[in-house]
């Protein structure tokens, strides 16, 4: 035997250290594909990227593992420089960036969204409390200066002035802070939505009222306001002529005692109206008398003023969400992006003239950026292959586009191309962490299957690398939430599902096959499929999507059958317990982030805000149609992870299940509660504590 370790036998006399060979030759490749969860989160993700109005200088935010700071770059070179300097991952986000018009001072909200009972976001649980202000910094840098508690903050177009709101009352400070805040006025209603004259001398918004809502304009020298064309509508997005003129606003139906679900509310028809200031008359210049009113909420600017007298609106009237161009002069509306695809963010280029989009065109479970002229005309792509790209914005003098984009592999960051386009320069590509595993992620396969009724559903395949036919890989299905949404073939542009992407490819590096499904209710499929019938507290139809790819994932001839998990967060947290609820013969496990679990008490407790969940039917057919209808049957292991400061699914949804779930006895159940976090955790240790307790639970329960 010692011959042997030495290697002199003569029958296997390399027995031994050829086996040790081997040995570390797969702990190698094992360490070649693995990573830790901390390694694949450590990248900083950017977003509210802006443009100055008079120079060639961009800024956005960048949230680098829960610090977050506001990043500028200046043409031609574009090379990243942070000029705050908040070093605390304590969940106070910044938002509502905005330049002054020469270009050198930023204002911005340090804060989050007050809960109903007015309780800022402290998921730290900060001891002092926290607020939600207003603070502008010089670009060049140095120390911030508070301006006042509030959000929304505009900058006047003679950059003396700055606007916000606060608990429902607006107010005024001069930008360089050199007073206290004001009230500027006093009026009933949820008065936001601030847009300033182009002299700056009268300021426009929208008066939220419950069931209508107002545009109003305040004469700040006149000290009076102004409501146009006030009825009993939804008046929304007030946008100016160029001269000043003229306002252009949206207007939606008021509101009714019998409601539509929220997924068919956005198509109520809708208009355009154009209010002449000097006058005081207003006229309809364009109707949608059915569909379309869902392409008004969800773009960021739904309506523009564009040169040559034209506005240019969104509508979902041909069942795919487009850019339309209306020219005022003979009221002529042309599409602009016709086809079965979809248009999100939008910017116009210096000239007035020219319009710069992400759209699915041609790819639809990717993001590339397109040009168009307002006078119509194909269409011309200015990014194309592999990548992703969103968030357009041009700079004033029109030789770049900045934007942020990603791949498969490479995380979100933002990028800079000619405005003829080409393929996106990082700016700062040094700002990617040395320790982020780009090399070792893996790229999803695009997948169809179809559901039981045959519907198409897309998905994304993770496999990890070395997989053959014959192994018992255990598999994994990812739900996304919304259920307005869409993943796609890359890292994702939303940093909550940047972050869904960074844990599926961490789950695929520990050996599991990951499928995440674009099931039915969602975007970038037309709105046929977003508003597929029966949906949610409606029927769950899209369940039958979830089962499809649960046996899609059966086929694999790499997966084991019978080790099929699910995750998912908020509606894919919904459909996770739906799952182990309906069909825990099915799913083997689940790890359920924020979830809804009872569409009736839901109905109940805030229907009149979103699912109009109402009568005695609609709340028996919600519950049938909810998680806790079937728990009875629920047997597979399970965790609830949720923040008790959730405002978008209330925590008694998940206190609720857990209690039935432990008076039945029949299912494994564990729970991860962060107390003071909200629905999407505003702390970088909160989603690193929450992925780690899902994989070693999936661990125990797959493996």
């Amino acid at each position: 035997m010692k011959a042997g370790i030495r290697g002199k036998n003569k029958n296997g006399q390399w027995l031994i250290p050829l086996l040790f060979f081997l040995f570390l030759s797969l702990v190698s490749y094992k360490n070649l594909l693995s990573f830790t969860l901390k390694d694949v989160l450590s990248v900083p993700f950017p977003s509210h990227i802006i443009v100055a109005q008079r120079k060639d200088r961009v800024a956005w935010v960048f949230d680098d593992q829960g610090k977050r700071n506001i990043w500028v770059a200046d043409g031609p070179n574009y090379v990243a420089r942070r000029i705050t300097n908040y070093t605390e991952d304590n969940g106070q986000e910044i938002s509502h960036l905005g330049f002054s018009p020469d270009g050198n001072i930023l204002v911005y909200v340090l804060g989050g969204e007050p809960n109903k009972r007015g309780e800022y976001p402290n998921p730290n649980s900060n001891p002092e409390g926290v607020e939600r202000d207003v603070w502008a910094i010089k670009v060049k840098g140095g120390k911030p200066w508070k301006l006042g508690q509030g959000t929304e903050p505009v900058i006047s177009p003679k950059g003396d002035l700055v606007v916000f709101r606060n608990q429902g009352k607006v107010f005024v400070v001069p930008l360089n802070g050199t007073q206290k805040p004001g009230v500027l006025f006093k009026v009933r209603g949820n008065n936001r939505f601030f847009n300033w004259s182009p002299d700056g001398s009268q300021l426009a918004f929208v008066s939220i009222r419950n069931d209508h809502s107002f545009i109003g304009i305040y004469n700040l020298g006149k000290k009076e306001i102004k409501w146009l064309l006030p009825n009993v509508n939804r008046d929304l997005c007030p946008v100016w002529s160029p001269d000043g003129r003229r306002i252009a606003f949206i207007r939606l139906p008021g509101a009714k005692m019998k409601r539509k679900p929220i997924w068919d509310v956005w198509n109520a028809p809708f208009s355009i109206w154009i209010f002449n200031i000097y006058t005081g008359k207003g006229e309809k210049v364009f109707e949608v008398v059915k569909g379309g009113g869902f392409a008004q909420y969800y773009p960021h600017h739904p309506l523009l003023w564009a040169g040559n007298d034209h506005l240019i609106f969104y509508s979902e009237q041909d069942g795919w969400m487009h850019l339309y161009s209306l020219l005022l002069r003979d009221r002529k509306v042309l599409c602009l992006t016709p086809g079965r695809y979809e248009v999100e963010n939008l910017a116009i280029g210096p000239d007035g003239k020219t319009l710069i989009f992400n759209s699915n065109k041609g790819d639809i479970d990717r993001r590339h950026l397109w040009e168009v002229s307002i006078y119509g005309g194909e269409p011309k792509p200015l990014t194309s292959g592999k990548g992703i790209e969103w968030s357009p914005v041009v700079v004033p003098s029109g030789k770049n586009i900045v934007l942020i984009c990603s791949t498969a592999k490479q995380p979100a960051a933002p990028a800079v191309i000619p405005i003829k386009g080409g393929r996106p320069k990082l700016i700062s590509p040094e700002l990617i962490p040395t320790n982020f595993p780009i090399k070792k992620i893996i790229k999803p396969v695009k997948v169809i299957f179809k559901a039981g009724d045959g519907l198409k559903i897309h998905g994304q395949l993770f496999v990890p690398e070395g997989v053959k036919t014959g192994d018992s890989r255990p598999g994994i299905i990812f739900m996304h939430g919304g259920p307005i949404r869409q993943m796609v073939l890359g890292w994702h542009y939303f940093e909550y599902y940047h972050n869904s992407y960074a844990f599926n490819q961490y789950l695929v590096s520990k050996g599991y096959v990951v499928l995440s499904v674009n099931y039915r209710s969602g975007i970038g499929y037309g709105a046929a499929f977003r508003t597929a019938p029966n949906q949610g507290p409606e029927g769950a139809s899209e369940y039958q999507d979830i089962v499809a790819g649960a046996k899609f994932l059966q086929r694999l001839p790499f997966v084991n059958p019978l080790k099929i998990g699910l995750w998912g967060g908020s509606y894919g947290g919904y459909l996770t317990a739906l799952g182990l609820a309906r069909n825990s013969d099915l799913f083997t496990a689940g790890v359920d982030f924020h979830g809804v679990h009872d569409w009736s008490y839901r109905g109940m407790m805030r229907g009149s805000e979103d699912w109009r969940i109402e009568g005695r039917e609609e709340l028996r057919v919600a519950y049938k149609s909810s998680p806790v209808a079937d728990v009875d049957s629920w047997t597979s292991p399970v965790l609830f992870i949720h923040g008790d400061d959730d405002r978008n699914v209330d925590f008694i949804q998940t206190t609720d299940l857990v209690q039935r779930l432990r008076e039945l006895g029949k299912a494994h159940v564990e729970t991860l509660i962060f107390p003071d976090e909200i629905h999407d955790f505003l702390m970088h240790k909160t989603w690193l504590k929450a992925y780690q307790a899902s994989a070693n639970f999936f661990d125990r329960f797959l493996k």
